[in-house]
């Protein structure tokens, strides 16, 4: 057990020391991580935004459908709507994996804190 505490020790050592090897760039690389990422931050504000459009209308043309197909057949108008409350979630599902995938862009990026830091921002 002291063998491996021991080892484990000395490998976190290891792996701190080359992190901050890894982290000592110059001025720019750093300028090209910042514009690297201002590129990212973009992408995920277009993308979110792209989703929410399509599905704003697609959840429209859903609701739509149910409305006009309760209008048809008043008898089945529970049917409609639980299928239309699927198709909405559904829907809406696909606008939250887009988010998801954004905020993972945003904050799950590896050189967030050093540019942050490189622009003043400190985190």
């Amino acid at each position: 057990m002291k063998k491996f505490t021991l080892s484990a020790a000395l490998t976190g050592l290891f792996v701190l020391g080359l992190s901050a090897v890894a982290m000592a760039a110059d001025a720019a690389v750093m300028a090209e991580a910042a514009k690297l990422f201002a590129a990212t931050v973009t992408a995920a504000g277009f993308g979110i935004g792209i989703a929410a459009f399509g599905t704003g209308i697609a959840q429209g043309i859903a609701v739509k459908g149910a409305v006009e197909g309760t209008a048809r057949n008043p008898e089945a108008s529970g049917k409609i709507t639980v299928n239309m409350l699927i198709g909405l979630a559904m829907i809406e599902s696909l606008c939250i994996y887009a988010l998801v995938v954004a905020l993972i862009l945003i904050y799950a990026y590896p050189m967030a804190t050093p540019v942050a830091k490189f622009l003043g921002m400190g985190v």
